[in-house]
């Protein structure tokens, strides 16, 4: 399997590696990168920290978020407790995020291509993962998206959803730079446009004031939508540095850290409050339901509009992070073939997701496909700090840290272990372990699993240092 940090025999005698390729120059550079996950060059980083901001603030403006945020009313919480649980989880979440972003500057890598410090050959299975995470991510958001176009322009679903997938899909293909220019405008149009949908969506509505849920129901109501709340942010951290690769080695972190985290957090709040708010009338949680509920013409077109833009925004990082994890896994399909490989697949996931239950299936997406992510976060950040103290100040060298790999089964052992010690505490539609039914619902699968990561490779990695 080729190393992304240096060339194998292969790569050298080909000239158009599949993991490198042309890289944009500078801001408004709008040609396809067709730069893979070999790591960026000082001499071609450019950019600021403030760009993290809105490339993490436009895609969470969805309606996936929206319709998320109902969830706490539904498990019976008042608003005020609710929108508690919201901000706490969502900050916990997207502070890794945030951390890992700051990778990107110091190293000119993504965050799976990174990974193989810690993971060795066996990244091939946390890179499959968030393959095939991206893809179901896809799925779930462009199942709006898809709706919302084919309502507007009156197609058929799969037309909506052909042509949603196509446009992301293209994003995907053009890439880096194409994607920060895209967000840094829709930051505002989708904000504006949020910002007239709440006005009209919520007027004379009012928030729950009193809960059905009480004593351990409504404790455990509490965790649960903390923890969905969690899993929104916490989704980001496998593509965290693949938005900040092109940034300059001297780039402030601490900017870097809180551009992403405010971008985040600020606007995953800002959309679950929405549905926190207004769940009372968000019960057909359709394109033809937002239709419905601004009363259809001018604003209802808009509206329609809004959430198509938004769910292109949000899917075209999910098609990007998408190709850079395949070439991580070993396969040399160029990037920008890779991305739009990743838009093509989901396209039957989003079919089959519109065939029933959208509602559960929201709950099941969200959680089921990121339980593996909070013990790949502990298991890079242990190897990133032993390797950090390491370098006693220096900065990063990468070549020189790929020199130096770990072998993948100190990795994959702790791996395995945390989605293991979090399978009694999860708490989905498909499937509620024994722990989290003795506590009445609450999902600690999140943090049990982080927990159980470090337990396990932490002793493995200091003894191997």
């Amino acid at each position: 399997m080729s190393l992304p940090y240096a060339q194998d025999e292969r790569a050298a005698t080909d000239p158009r590696p599949a993991f490198d390729g042309r890289m944009p120059t500078a801001p408004g550079d709008l040609r396809v990168e067709a730069h893979g996950i070999a790591p960026v060059p000082e001499d071609r980083r450019y950019g600021g920290p403030g760009r993290l901001f809105t490339v993490w603030f436009a895609p969470n403006l969805t309606m996936t978020g929206v319709f998320t945020g109902t969830v706490g009313i539904a498990l019976g919480l008042d608003f005020a407790t609710a929108l508690t649980a919201v901000v706490l989880g969502t900050l916990v979440g997207a502070a890794p995020t945030a951390y890992l972003g700051t990778w990107g500057s110091q190293t000119g890598a993504g965050q799976l291509p990174l990974a193989r410090l810690a993971f060795g050959r066996g990244v091939v299975l946390p890179g499959t993962l968030q393959w095939l995470s991206s893809i179901a991510w896809d799925a779930l958001i462009g199942l709006f998206g898809g709706e919302a176009l084919a309502q507007l322009c009156g197609w058929p679903f799969w037309l909506g959803v052909l042509v949603m997938m196509a446009a992301q899909g293209a994003l995907g293909v053009l890439g880096y730079e194409v994607i920060h220019r895209l967000q840094t405008v829709m930051t505002f149009v989708l904000a504006a446009a949020f910002a007239v949908l709440a006005t009209k969506l919520l007027d004379g509505v009012h928030p729950a004031a009193t809960g059905t849920a009480h004593g351990a129901d409504r404790a455990g109501a509490f965790v649960l939508t903390c923890t969905i709340a969690l899993s929104l942010a916490l989704s980001w951290a496998p593509y965290a540095s693949d938005f900040s690769r092109y940034l300059p080695r001297t780039t402030s972190r601490p900017r870097m850290f809180w551009c992403t985290l405010l971008g985040i957090s600020v606007s995953f709040v800002a959309v679950q409050t929405l549905g926190l708010w207004g769940a009372s009338v968000f019960t057909d949680q359709t394109a033809h339901g937002i239709d419905a509920l601004l009363g259809g013409g001018v604003l209802g077109a808009f509206g329609l509009l809004a959430v198509a833009l938004a769910a292109l925004c949000s899917n075209a990082m999910n098609d990007y992070s998408g190709s850079l994890a395949l070439q991580t896994m070993g396969v040399r399909l160029p990037r920008p073939a890779a991305a739009a490989l990743a838009a093509a697949l989901g396209f039957p996931l989003v079919l089959w997701m519109h065939a029933a239950d959208t509602t559960a299936r929201f709950q099941n997406v969200l959680l089921l496909v990121g339980y593996w992510i909070p013990g790949f976060v502990a298991i890079v950040a242990v190897d990133w700090t032993v390797r950090a103290r390491a370098r006693d100040g220096s900065p990063v060298d990468l070549a020189a840290e790929s020199s130096r790999p770990q072998p993948g089964w100190p990795a994959l052992t702790a791996f395995a272990a945390a989605f293991a010690a979090a399978v009694p505490f999860m708490s989905t539609g498909l499937y509620v372990g024994p722990v989290a039914k003795a506590l009445h619902g609450a999902d600690l699968a999140y943090g049990v699993a982080f927990l159980a990561a470090l337990a396990v490779y932490a002793p493995l990695r200091l003894r191997r240092r």
